[in-house]
């Protein structure tokens, strides 16, 4: 494999090859440290998005409203679409992609659908470098959207610039958003399907359960709460004008950067827990775990001990 020409070819916006170098991502591929030794000098200049929400919001029809209103812009736009996995067979059904037909042929717009693969928090363990190879290939946006499961559904937070949280008039109340915790993540927070009964309820039980957060700072961000008709692309200005305010805001002081050192720290973990993994595998092999375990079993050891065990014959 080439690995420099395909991250040239990548670089250059070449679509077949953002897509190979996804690929090698997802399936770990032996060159993915040399790809990301390649990219790494060209990261870090994309603003990214997390979209996020519960099953039903509209947040594939949101998305493709923001990419019309960024493609006016004339940026150009990725898409991390994460889908849920099937537990059966394994496949992830795409759906995404069947809201997004408009920006199908537009070759400023990217869209990679990527399955969760069981990983809960709404994304797959491998969307954070998926988002560099995004990065690295000229995006000016990078937009996640998550599978939307619902109340576990916030590592998005930690993986955005600036996170969108959608809700809808009719499902659930601001009690029902604190407890999916989706309050202390959002950065801008939408009441989208506003034509709907109860939207005005929606917005004012979300601005008063905001309110009770700490955010009496005058330099703090202070989550506006919009209201938007994806559908017929009502509101979307609006929406668009929250997130420039917040990423000037980000820009204005550190937050930007240490949400992005932030970010890297966790992949960097992720990396090196994968890594362990893999050599704790080839222990249990090696019948070495299941020793241990026996002994944990039979009581002549602790699984503290059998643990530092471990974790000393692999490093």
């Amino acid at each position: 494999m080439d690995v420099p020409a395909l991250v040239e070819a990548a670089r250059a916006g070449a679509p077949r090859a953002v897509a190979r170098l996804i690929s090698l991502v997802e399936d770990g591929h032996p060159a993915l440290r040399e790809v990301m030794a390649a990219l790494a000098p060209h990261t870090g200049r994309a603003h990214i998005f997390g979209i996020t929400g519960s099953p039903g919001v509209g947040k594939s029809t949101i998305t493709n409203a923001l990419v019309s209103a960024l493609r006016a812009r004339g940026q150009r736009v990725g898409i991390l679409a994460v889908d849920p996995s099937s537990p059966f067979s394994g496949g992830a059904l795409l759906g995404d992609r069947i809201r997004m037909q408009d920006h199908a042929l537009d070759s400023g717009v990217y869209i990679r659908s990527m399955a969760s693969r069981g990983h809960l928090g709404g994304l797959s363990w491998t969307t954070p470098q998926a988002l560099r190879v995004l990065d690295a290939a000229g995006c000016d946006v990078v937009v996640v959207e998550t599978v939307g499961v619902g109340q576990s559904e916030v590592e998005v937070a930690g993986l955005a610039d600036t996170t969108l949280v959608l809700l809808a008039p009719g499902m659930g109340d601001g009690i029902q958003a604190a407890k999916a915790g989706i309050l202390e993540i959002g950065d801008i927070f939408v009441v989208n399907k506003a034509d709907r009964e109860g939207a005005d309820a929606t917005v004012r039980d979300l601005r008063h359960m905001i309110s009770l957060g700490d955010r009496t700072e005058p330099d703090l961000w202070r989550p506006p709460v919009l209201k938007t008709v994806a559908a017929r692309g009502v509101g979307i200005d609006e929406l668009m004008a929250a997130i420039d305010d917040h990423l000037a805001w980000m820009q204005g002081n550190s937050t930007l950067r240490d949400r992005r050192i932030r970010r890297a720290g966790d992949e960097i973990e992720a990396i090196a827990i994968q890594a362990l993994r893999a050599r704790i595998g080839d222990l249990r092999h090696g019948e070495g775990v299941d020793e241990l375990a026996g002994q944990v079993v039979d009581g002549t050891s602790d699984p503290y001990a059998a643990a530092d065990s471990i974790l000393a014959a692999v490093t």
